[in-house]
């Protein structure tokens, strides 16, 4: 019988080892053309979209006589501010609608929270009577499009005397939401009960479990509300066109949009007046990008 050098052992086995990777499966084998191939196809798919804003940049710096003879592709020359300063002076009068949308903005947002909370938490953990049914019917109204209910939405708001005024911007929205509800209460769902079970025997009443222990551990999700919320009612612009009439109360998207159709020859203004739509939202992504790419995991909105 043949004895076996135990210090040999070590040595085979990296021997077997190295032999194993070396023939590792085809379909395993990293193809460098295939890489090659899907990073030159993200980065084409990342220059299209890319591209309108980088567009909209570059032609909000350049003066009228350079974008009418040179190539929009070229870079400015000189970089100038002359757009902005005229459409933030004269007879443009930028600075209202970014006042309006702010507000605009600032109270669906608040109300949107506090109501979709309150909401959430009696759908998810409160028990009365036909509960479920109602979350469902609410929820359905997620299928109806907007346009469906902008006309009956119009009337109330006439007849109510509330037309071309701040309310009528704010009041159909600041009552909460049903994707904003169905998003808090599939949250608030997975907060154990036992924890709300002994919040209560130590004498804590449904407000105080609301504001002081679930909201508190649904941070992340509150957060991801609050920036799909502001994204969305900073670029709404279908209800603020129909329901206001006149610079009063005009937000960003309309007040844009109008000055395309008004000066739709000089483009160096209407594109510096999109980068100045576009600023707030980018400052808000560079500050909050990791809320932002958390709720994409959570939710999927894009």
């Amino acid at each position: 019988m043949t004895s076996v050098d135990p210090r040999a052992l070590p040595a085979a086995a990296a021997s077997v080892a190295t032999g194993v990777r070396a023939q590792k499966p085809q379909h395993l084998r990293r193809n460098p053309f295939g890489d090659v191939l899907i990073y030159l196809i993200l980065l084409a798919s990342a220059s299209l979209v890319l591209g309108p804003f980088a567009l909209s940049f570059m032609t909000a710096f350049k003066s009228p006589q350079q974008f009418a003879s040179e190539s929009s592709l070229a870079l400015p020359n000189p970089w100038t501010t002359e757009n902005f300063a005229r459409l933030f002076g004269g007879d443009y009068g930028f600075v209202s609608p970014i006042v309006v949308t702010a507000q605009v903005v600032a109270v669906i947002l608040v109300g949107q929270l506090l109501f979709s909370v309150m909401a959430a938490y009696a759908f998810a953990k409160l028990q009365f009577r036909g509960r479920d049914s109602l979350f469902w019917v609410y929820l359905a109204t997620l299928m109806v499009p907007q346009v469906v209910i902008v006309i009956p939405l119009f009337v109330m708001m006439s007849q109510l005397g509330l037309r071309n005024t701040f309310w009528s911007l704010v009041l159909p929205f600041m009552f909460g939401s049903p994707y904003a509800v169905f998003l808090l209460r599939e949250h608030f769902r997975s907060i154990p009960d036992d924890l709300i079970d002994a919040a209560r025997i130590d004498g804590a009443g449904d407000w105080r479990i609301l504001w002081q222990i679930v909201a508190p551990l649904s941070r992340g999700i509150i957060s991801t509300l609050a920036i799909i919320t502001v994204v969305s009612h900073w670029n709404n612009f279908m209800w603020p066109l129909i329901i206001t009439t006149g610079r009063d109360w005009q937000v960003i998207t309309v007040a844009t949009a109008n000055l395309q159709s008004q000066y739709n020859s000089n483009w160096t203004l209407v594109m510096a007046a999109t980068t100045v739509a576009m600023a707030p939202l980018l400052v808000l992504f560079a500050i909050f990008q990791r809320s932002i790419v958390s709720s994409i995991s959570l939710t999927g909105f894009k």
